[in-house]
């Protein structure tokens, strides 16, 4: 593709396979380069000890590591011995059962072991210590050296331009575009420029001014002497690759030595600016000197574990540098601020050629068709996650955290609390359990509402579903259903648009038709150009010129900041920090507002999905007639100086009406037996409104055109797979999500969402599965840890399906 010059900063194993990908899709102004002399320029590539294991609770992390493996075998860089993860503990033997779920809802072959087929796969095992193993036969070595060798070479021979020991000095910017990086050896002209520099990730970022969430951090390896037991072995690897996860170990072989990998030390963070360069480190920048001391735990437990290690000693370490982020997940994406300043930061070998692949689509094509990506963009961040203090203090507990059994809910221990509503005070006088969502305090229940179980009889779930559960949220269910309930909804996001351009915009960007009277709310899409969905979201039409966006998160803010017109006709606004939001729901939500807002608010006054500004007491509210949990009701919007008097104002007139709080546990319940839509978990940019049960969102062609329209004719509205209602019997709530679907024998798809519903005593788990199979009263199965439960196709939504509720 001649015309974009294109500057990849990096020659480790990420910018060699985009260098790679890129050159194949054509493009032939391509020039990588790296302080270091290639293939082993002294990064974290250079001495990673390659081990893939390719099983993750992220879909797109195991796909990516599948095509790494796949790619690498083909170039004859990845030497294909399995991998297997041992359990010794009954804890660690239940996680691997999950980890099996994982692998085989994402396509992966795996299978759980007895403790006598681990010792058959691996002779060095204390057959007294394994309880079990998870075999992924997959599994293997990565020769990264060899790697970012072979794919530099491929992309040489496409013309691609390779500039060893050369240090980036600077990024030159231009009218906020790139222009050039500057050297030490010159200026090299650009157009788009790819940070694919590993450590010194944060520190070229910072070159245009991008805050990038990324700590190096010490991880140490070492290597023993010679094993007897492993003595006259020719091959590098006979064995699978080994984690011990329970003492936060892993274990390759070379030959006749064992590597053994160690995080169960304390976390040891380097500043990307301290890190030496390739002439002054006395190894490599990369390797920082070994401390005995630290390791010492990981060696006794090796000795243990593999009994045959005590016949060898350590002969040498490392303290090597890997790159950690806040939430575990890649940096991709073009920066918000200079256009055409890209990253591929936060990637190991692991995912290193899948990542090439996606960042050659995206650069080339616009989108990436290979990977949904939106767990991966460098944009999802809240601006309180790029502080110094919060990535240093969250990468470093990600670091302790990396083999840890980590439930679904399980929140953040430190920086609490960071973002609370205004709410917060009365929530704990109320006695809340709190999570976490997107910073903000939430409660999931409210300890106050104990006595709503009296004489109920609520299912409890099984250990693993009980964690972050309490009977309570059984009986705040119920209550909604019942009375009326406040459910704190102030961390979604909240987008203002306004301008004389903005219906145009929101039109031109949305699949919904927005183009309604002052009051209307329509709830649509926001669509890649592929047709794939990127958010749900609603949009209230406040004044002639004025829309206000309920949306998922900052990639939907980013979206909308990308799509601007130039001609300033419109202005955006994050509200979010300085609103909140009450939902107001139940059968008795009219008893309880009218009285306090007004006629308007009385029957037949206030139709389903419109808006309007009022005052309820004396609190001035945008009031929208939406609800989530499918009963009658409001959302509710004020200031955040008024939020305290809004929940005070609701909470006292509803004391004759048997108000609750009502916590998340409860919401999530009463959603999905409603049958809504979670963006992110239940559909994402892989999946289009037809699959996901949303083609009713999709305006009609003669309201004009928008992004994705002409992606989803070509789609058409006959999908080949669907998301899918299940019903489960058996205990509350024991299904949580990414868990595989059978039919028989064969895994034919996976859970979303998933929760108890109380209100039709079942449990519900949301699917994709084949079309074929998508039809009501076809039994499968769900795989749960070593159990199959039984779920048979519904009709949806479970719930009121006339709407006589919601429209009441």
């Amino acid at each position: 593709m001649t015309g974009q010059r294109v500057v990849i900063i990096g020659a480790g194993v990420v910018g060699a396979a985009l260098a790679d990908e890129l050159s194949a899709k054509g493009w032939d102004d391509i020039t990588v380069v790296d302080q270091g002399a290639v293939p082993s320029t002294g990064g974290s590539s250079s001495h990673a000890p390659g081990l893939v294991f390719q099983t993750n609770p992220s879909k797109t992390m195991t796909e990516m590591a599948r095509y790494t493996v796949e790619k690498l075998m083909a170039l004859d860089c990845f030497l294909q011995v399995g991998g297997l993860e041992v359990a010794t503990t009954p804890e660690r033997l239940v996680e691997l059962r999950r980890r099996h779920g994982w692998a085989t809802a994402w396509g992966v072959e795996a299978h759980l072991l007895t403790p006598e087929q681990c010792l058959e796969r691996h002779s060095l095992l204390d057959p007294e210590r394994v309880l079990g193993g998870l075999h992924v036969p997959t599994d293997g070595l990565a020769r990264a050296v060899r790697a970012v060798e072979v794919q530099l070479r491929r992309a040489q021979e496409r013309g691609t331009r390779l500039l060893e020991r050369h240090e980036v000095l600077d990024i030159r910017v231009e009218d906020d575009r790139v222009a050039a990086v500057v050297t030490d050896r010159g200026e090299i002209p650009a157009d788009i420029v790819v940070c694919c520099a590993g450590i010194w990730g944060p520190k070229v970022a910072g070159m245009v001014g991008m805050s990038l969430p990324l700590t190096p951090l010490a991880h140490q390896l070492a290597w023993t002497g010679p094993v007897p037991a492993l003595s006259g072995q020719t091959e590098e690897a006979l064995r699978p690759i080994l984690r011990h996860q329970d003492a936060d170990l892993y274990y390759r072989e070379r030959f006749d030595r064992l590597g053994i990998g160690y995080y169960g030390h304390r976390p040891m963070p380097v500043r990307p600016e301290e890190i030496l360069s390739v002439d002054a480190a006395e190894v490599m920048p990369s390797v920082m000197s070994f401390t005995e001391d630290d390791f010492a735990p990981a060696w006794t437990e090796t000795r243990a574990l593999l009994p045959a290690a005590q016949e060898a000693k350590l002969e040498e370490g490392i303290n090597g540098l890997f790159s950690f982020t806040t939430d575990n997940m890649p940096l991709l994406g073009e920066s918000p601020e200079v256009k055409g300043f890209w990253v591929a930061e936060a990637v190991w070998v692991t995912h290193s050629a899948g990542v090439g692949r996606a960042m050659a689509e995206w650069l080339a094509d616009g989108r990436c068709s290979s990977f949904d990506l939106h767990e991966c963009d460098v944009n999802r961040f809240e601006p309180h996650q790029l502080s110094p203090e919060y990535v240093l203090t969250r990468d470093c507990q990600n670091f302790v955290e990396v083999y840890d059994i980590i439930h679904p809910l399980q929140p953040p221990e430190n920086l609490r609390p960071l973002r609370t509503s205004p709410f917060y005070s009365r929530q704990r006088e109320l006695d809340a359990y709190f999570l976490e969502a997107g910073g903000w305090e939430r409660p999931q229940w409210y300890g106050a509402n104990a006595s709503l179980l009296e004489g109920r009889d609520v299912p409890e779930p099984g250990d693993w579903a009980a964690r972050h559960w309490s009977p309570i949220v059984a009986a705040e269910a119920q209550a909604s259903r019942e009375s009326v309930a406040l459910y704190d909804m102030t961390a979604l996001k909240r987008i203002e648009v306004g301008g004389r351009g903005a219906v145009a915009f929101l039109q031109r960007l949305s699949t919904g038709d927005v183009d309604k009277s002052v009051g209307s709310v329509t709830y649509c899409l926001l669509l890649d150009h592929d047709g794939g969905i990127r958010s749900d979201i609603t949009v209230a039409r406040l004044g002639r010129d004025l829309f206000q966006v309920g949306a998922n998160g900052n990639l939907d803010l980013d979206w909308f900041h990308r799509h601007l017109p130039a001609d300033g006709s419109v202005v955006i606004r994050d509200i979010t920090a300085g609103t909140c939001c009450i939902g107001v729901w139940g059968p008795r939500a009219r008893d309880l507002v009218a009285p306090l807002a007004g006629p308007d608010f009385a029957a037949g006054g206030f139709r389903y999905f419109r808006g309007k500004r009022a005052h309820v007491g004396t609190v001035p509210v945008t009031a929208l007639r939406l609800s989530y949990i499918g009963e009658l009701g409001w959302e509710l919007y004020t200031t955040a100086d008024m939020g305290a008097k809004l929940w005070d104002t609701l909470w006292e007139q509803g004391q004759r009406h048997g108000i609750i709080a009502g916590g998340r546990g409860a919401f999530n319940s009463l959603r999905l037996e409603k049958g809504y839509r979670s963006f992110g978990t239940d559909m994402t940019y892989e999946h289009d409104p037809y699959e996901a049960g949303l083609g009713f969102a999709v305006r009609k062609a003669d309201k004009g055109d928008f992004i994705g329209r002409a992606a989803l004719q070509e789609r058409g509205t006959a999908p080949r797979r669907r998301l899918t209602c299940l019903t489960v019997d058996g205990p509350a709530a024991v299904v949580m999500g990414k868990e595989p679907v059978y039919d028989g024998e064969d895994c034919v798809g996976y859970v979303t969402s998933a929760a108890y519903g109380y209100t039709i005593g079942r449990g519900i788990a949301y699917a994709w599965l084949p079309a074929e199979l998508s039809v009501p009263g076809r039994t499968l199965h769900i795989g749960y840890f070593d159990r199959r439960l039984a779920a048979v196709v519904a009709e949806e939504p479970l719930y009121d399906p006339a709407m006589e509720r919601l429209r009441g």
